[in-house]
């Protein structure tokens, strides 16, 4: 059974910078997408990051510059370090691993951004 345990969550203030880490356990291939997706309150949830275990990423347009994904495999452990956050980063980030077949995701993390 494979698991996802986000941390790193919590209350930031405009312009702040967090860090997530999701860590992956049981039976994961080599092969894989690690990722993470947002939903905000009344929206659906969308793709904010994601980096294949070769270390390929690609990033919404929507935090390009200021968010960056990266992994350890040794670890099956993936971060997301999050820059100049603004209002609307505000959101339940979620943690995704995408294997060949199969779709995990772990509980949430909430990130608020507030003065």
């Amino acid at each position: 059974q494979v698991q996802l345990v986000e941390s790193g969550g919590g209350l930031v203030q405009p312009g702040g910078s967090l860090r997530l880490s999701c860590a992956a356990s049981g039976s994961i291939s080599s092969i894989n997408i690690m990722g993470w997706y947002r939903q905000a309150p009344g929206k659906e949830r969308e793709l904010v990051a994601r980096i294949t275990s070769g270390g390929s990423t690609n990033y919404a347009d929507s935090v390009k510059g200021r968010f960056t994904i990266s992994r350890d495999n040794a670890k099956n452990t993936v971060y997301l370090q999050m820059n100049s956050l603004k209002f609307e980063d505000t959101a339940v980030y979620y943690c995704n691993l995408d294997l060949v077949g199969a779709n995990y995701w772990g509980k949430g993390t909430l990130v608020t951004v507030s003065s």
